[in-house]
Parts: C-alpha cells; sequence; structure tokens
C-alpha cells in the first residue's frame, strides 16, 4: 500500500466508519484535544529533563582532583595536566558546562555514551572535544570497536569514551533509557494533554439551559445565541437572569475533575517511575516532600556512580603514570547544617587533626594568618604520660 493510501485509509476512520468493518466510530473535534500521537523525545519530557538536568549539574559541581599514590598515603598533586582538566580543558567552554555536556550525553542524545577526543600538540593535550552524538557511530572490529564521526574513524585509544549501562552483546558500548521510558514519557504527554483540555472546559459547560419544545432556533448557533442574548445576557455583572417558568429550566451541573478520573494519581505513579530509573529521589519531580537524608544517599549511589565512571575513564584514558590518578571531589554537594560543620572543624581542630584554617574553610570564612599549624589541648597525651604534666609536679603552676 502507499503512502498517499495509507494516510487516505487513517483520515477515513477518523471521520466515518469505513465499510470494510461492522463496527465504525466517531471522535468530535473538541474531544481530539484529549489525544496525542507521534514519538515524544526524552529530552522534551519535562521530568526526564528535570532529572537528567539534575544529575548532570551535581557531577558537574564537583572539583577534579590529580591524585598520587605515595607511601605516606595519597596526596593531590598540582601541576599543568591538573589544571587543564580542573580549569580549561576546552577552550570555548568552562569546566562545569564541559562535563555537563558529557554527563547528559550519556544519559540522554547519546544512547548511554559520550565521546571527547583529545587534541594532541607537541605531545601534550591542547584540547579535550565533546563530539556531538548524533554524528557519532559505533563499528564493530572483531572482540574491539572503531568509533566514526563525519567520515573520521577512530580507535578506542584515540578517544575517550564515557559510557554507562554496559550492552550485555557489545559490552564496550552503553545503553541509555530511551526503551525503558518510552511508555512513562507517553503517558505523561498524555496526561498534559488530558488536564490542558480539562482545564480550557470547551465542552464542558458548569450550567445548563433547557429550552421547553423543539423550535427552530435550536437548530442552529445563531438562533441558541439568539435565546441566550435574549434571556440570559445582562447589561451589568451581577444582576439576576429574568427567564418564563413554563419555557426554560436553569440547572448548574459539576463537571468531571482530575481528581474523578485519577489522573493525578496516574501521573504520581508515572512521575515515581522516572524517577526510580533514572536514580533520582522522586521529590526532584514534585512528587513528596524532601528529605535531606534521601537526599544524601542520592549523591553517594547515582551521583558517585557517573562521577565513578567520569573519573576511571580519565583516568584510563589520559594517564600514563601508574601512580596517578583523577579523583571528583563530592564533598561540597552533601546538604550539611552550618552548625554541623562548625563542630566538626572544631573537634579537628581541637585534636589536631586540621589547621585552624582548614576548620575555617568548612564554613567558608577566609584565610588568617597564624592558623596554619596544628595544635592540640595540653591533656591530649597518651595515657602513659599523664604524670608527666607540669600542671600536675607543681600544683598547677610553672616555674618561674
Amino acid at each position: 500500500m502507499s503512502k498517499r493510501k495509507r494516510k487516505a485509509g487513517k483520515a477515513k476512520i477518523r471521520s466515518e466508519p469505513t465499510n470494510e468493518s461492522n463496527v465504525g466510530f466517531f471522535i468530535s473535534d473538541s474531544a481530539k484535544e484529549l489525544f496525542v500521537s507521534g514519538y515524544t523525545r526524552l529530552s522534551e519530557n519535562p521530568e526526564v529533563k528535570i532529572a537528567v538536568d539534575k544529575i548532570a549539574d551535581l557531577v558537574s559541581n564537583m572539583t577534579i582532583h590529580l591524585m598520587e599514590n605515595t607511601p605516606e598515603g595519597d596526596v593531590r598533586v598540582k601541576n599543568e595536566l591538573s589544571r587543564k582538566l580542573d580549569i580549561n580543558p576546552y577552550s570555548v567552554m568552562t569546566r562545569k558546562n564541559w562535563v555537563y555536556a558529557i554527563v547528559y550525553s550519556m544519559l540522554l542524545p547519546g544512547d548511554g555514551n559520550s565521546i571527547v577526543w583529545p587534541v594532541i600538540k607537541n605531545g601534550l593535550i591542547d584540547e579535550l572535544i565533546p563530539l556531538a552524538p548524533s554524528k557519532v557511530n559505533f563499528i564493530e572490529d572483531g572482540l574491539s570497536y572503531k568509533v566514526g564521526y563525519q567520515g573520521t574513524v577512530f580507535d578506542p585509544d584515540e578517544i575517550i569514551h564515557f559510557a554507562i549501562n554496559p550492552d550485555p552483546e557489545k559490552p564496550w558500548q552503553g545503553t541509555g533509557y530511551r526503551l525503558s521510558l518510552k511508555d512513562i514519557t507517553q503517558n505523561l504527554k498524555q496526561a498534559t494533554a488530558t488536564k490542558r483540555a480539562f482545564m480550557g472546559s470547551k465542552y464542558m459547560p458548569n450550567i445548563i439551559v433547557k429550552v421547553d419544545g423543539e423550535t427552530e432556533e435550536l437548530t442552529n448557533e445563531e438562533g441558541r445565541k439568539k435565546i441566550e442574548e435574549m434571556y440570559l445576557t445582562r447589561s451589568e455583572t451581577g444582576k439576576p437572569w429574568i427567564v418564563p417558568g413554563e419555557m426554560i429550566e436553569v440547572q448548574q451541573v459539576k463537571p468531571l475533575t482530575l481528581n474523578d478520573i485519577a489522573i493525578n494519581d496516574a501521573v504520581e505513579i508515572d512521575k515515581k517511575t522516572v524517577a526510580g530509573l533514572l536514580g533520582v529521589p522522586a521529590f526532584f519531580l514534585g512528587v513528596g516532600n524532601y528529605n535531606k537524608d534521601e537526599y544524601n544517599n542520592f549523591i553517594t549511589t547515582k551521583i558517585m556512580s557517573i562521577a565513578q565512571i567520569f573519573q576511571q575513564t580519565l583516568t584510563k584514558n589520559l594517564l600514563v603514570n601508574p601512580k596517578w590518578y583523577f579523583r571528583c571531589n563530592a564533598r561540597s554537594l552533601y546538604a550539611y547544617d552550618l552548625e554541623v560543620l562548625g563542630n566538626l572543624g572544631m573537634n579537628l581542630y581541637k585534636m589536631g587533626l586540621a589547621t585552624g584554617n582548614e576548620a575555617r574553610g568548612l564554613v567558608d570564612f577566609d584565610f588568617m594568618e597564624g592558623l596554619d599549624e596544628l595544635v592540640i589541648l595540653e591533656n591530649y597525651i597518651p595515657k602513659g604520660m599523664i604524670g608527666d604534666q607540669k600542671k600536675l609536679d607543681k600544683g598547677g603552676e610553672e616555674d618561674e
């Protein structure tokens, strides 16, 4: 059947019963507003957009540290490489926007994948360019793969490939949420269209006027408007209607509400499903109330899971020193009370585990001279040295 014939057949079914079926149905013009058709892109769905934006925004807020394993523990390395990743990875973007674009691409348009092309000049990283996901294609190559981009083919070691939810058949390739969210997003779009139609109330008036007899005036819009102007229209707002009792009867009816058709409950369930699939708390999507513990758990699980993919991929593709690795710092993302941070800083300072400026930094106080040394109260000493305190030997007084 040609495309033209298919279109004609579809239009015929929507307008009148066909001879090919014993059952026919009609859809009024006003009722058509309740139905939506076509594919809904995930990026166009508000709930998905909110959830993905929150994930990408939080991951991009984390600073990127270059760390080194040493015998005394892991220490932060500050050099041109660390500056490149944390300050200026791509000359036309800030570091935050660069990370946001990578994470957003993994979750939505890249369908689980995001590709960055490192441009090398004179043996150094010059640019880290995110590639447009719509122009990237993967080419199987035995047990490995290649990446095609606008006619150029890259080997895996020539690009940085961020992937989420590995495909069981192609473990090197990520999978997104498109198929999982397809029906849910369509339901949410249908619910929005239904709510818009109900709010318009074009086909559900809350007052019905019953006119006695089947007059010719009721058969057309002009006649009905004439009766309305004759009996139901007053020159001043709020004035009562004066109508003949035997001819006209006025009734007030209560139209259906969103609660009557349980649309609010259905929308809430769909929003919770979207939140569960993307791993965000449901209160981000307007379901339930904010909960600090749930938010902190979201940072520890979903956000840090994305951060692990990000930092491990960078470590694998950019570093040759086996003692170096990249780490995303998530400390600033957690929801802390200022009082809790203040008490934490004070306790660390009193026990000699943090300097005064480190303690002030926890509550965003400015640097102060003279607070860069570790101090400890005199009585914080090993148990075996309790009797060696001067205040015990001299009755609480020191020698002159």
